[in-house]
């Protein structure tokens, strides 16, 4: 196989969870190659650098293996190279550590906040 659909490719490499949310990133611009947002049907080749920006973030993959199958986790990662510029890595991790130990605890036996409790709490987190 020597070219296969970009969408197919970021499905199956688990970018993305389902092919309808590759397809519409695709469609919604966050996914380029050499700088131009590309379609869907895109047919992607070895060697290409493909940017794809999720939740704020713009990783870059390079395109190492062609698969159209979703397959497991550690036969997926083979298939890519990951080429993300370190400052971004580095954006994403402290993202993904800060927000993991954000958490609101309440003591325990005190049951659910009033209504006006409630509505202090939401106060002061304005």
């Amino acid at each position: 196989m020597e070219k296969v659909r970009i969408d197919k490719w970021l499905w199956s490499i688990r970018i993305f969870k389902s092919r309808t949310l590759a397809t519409d990133a695709c469609k919604g611009g966050k996914v380029k190659i050499d700088g131009e947002s590309v379609k869907p049907s895109y047919m992607l080749a070895k060697g290409e650098e493909v940017t794809v920006k999720k939740d704020g973030f713009n990783f870059v993959y390079k395109a190492v293996d062609l698969i159209e199958k979703r397959v497991g986790a550690p036969l997926a990662v083979v298939c890519y190279e990951d080429v993300t510029p370190e400052e971004e890595l580095n954006k994403y991790k402290a993202w993904f550590e800060n927000s993991s130990k954000i958490s609101e605890v309440r003591e325990r036996g005190t049951g659910r906040p009033t209504k006006k409790e409630r509505r202090e709490i939401e106060k002061f987190k304005e």
